[in-house]
């Protein structure tokens, strides 16, 4: 499958009208939910994921099936306020590397929500799941707490990485962590009745090395994303020549 980077600039000011309008801008200022309601609105069937916005300076950039030209074909049917919002007049694409040689070394960046579905079917904080009857360790030192969270969420992230062999981390360090509250829908789409709610959960990024494992299952993986939420901003695998620079 042919995978391109696309990137757009979305214009900060109607970025936050739109989301606002639209119920779809989390207590924590998260756009994830206002993304995928924008990317659907203009490309439809082929709104990309997964995606990962990098703030108003370095824009949105996501991975998508479809080239640059039938990128702007789809959107010429976008109104006016989601043209705007998501800045699709300065829309960009290139082809991105499918095959990649085995035992190759990469640099890495990912944002992830680790998180697994309980059995009464909610989402769960791996790191909370992790502790089942320990409780008593999350109370210990801020220090402690903070060292076995960051070592949970890198066991998660090494699964992730590795299903059907795909690569293998070779160092990683958790850049950033904080508990947020995001916009997420529930209701049945047939009835066209879906309420907005806030959830919460971790939001992590990772920072690292890994290994190529086997080439056609990374490649699935850069198209799929790691773990869960990723039409709404997680999971986005951003690549890097690995250097010791």
């Amino acid at each position: 499958m042919t995978l391109h980077l696309m990137r757009l600039q979305p214009n900060p000011t109607a970025l936050a009208t739109w989301s606002t309008r639209h119920g779809l801008l989390s207590p924590d200022g998260d756009y994830g939910y206002a993304f995928h309601a924008l990317l659907c609105a203009a490309f439809g069937d082929l709104a990309p994921k997964p995606l990962r916005y990098l703030g108003g300076r370095n824009g949105l950039l996501a991975y998508t099936s479809a080239d640059l030209e039938t990128l702007r074909l789809s959107a010429q049917l976008a109104t006016p306020d989601v043209a705007r919002a998501l800045g699709l007049d300065e829309m960009d694409a290139r082809p991105f590397p499918h095959v990649w040689n085995a035992g190759q070394r990469l640099g890495f960046e990912v944002r992830v929500r680790p998180i697994v579905r309980a059995k009464d079917g909610r989402e769960r904080d791996v790191y909370l799941h992790a502790l089942g009857d320990r409780p008593g360790v999350a109370t210990n030192s801020d220090t402690g707490a903070h060292i076995e969270r960051a070592s949970v969420y890198a066991d998660w992230l090494a699964k992730q990485l590795a299903l059907d062999d795909a690569a293998h981390v070779v160092e990683a360090h958790m850049d950033a962590f904080q508990l947020t509250r995001v916009v997420r829908k529930a209701g049945s789409v047939e009835s066209g009745r879906r309420n907005a709610r806030t959830i919460s959960g971790p939001d992590v990024v990772f920072k690292g090395l890994l290994q190529v494992g086997n080439s056609e299952a990374f490649a699935r993986l850069l198209a799929r994303g790691l773990g869960r939420h990723r039409a709404f901003g997680f999971g986005m695998l951003l690549l890097r020549p690995a250097s010791t620079c």
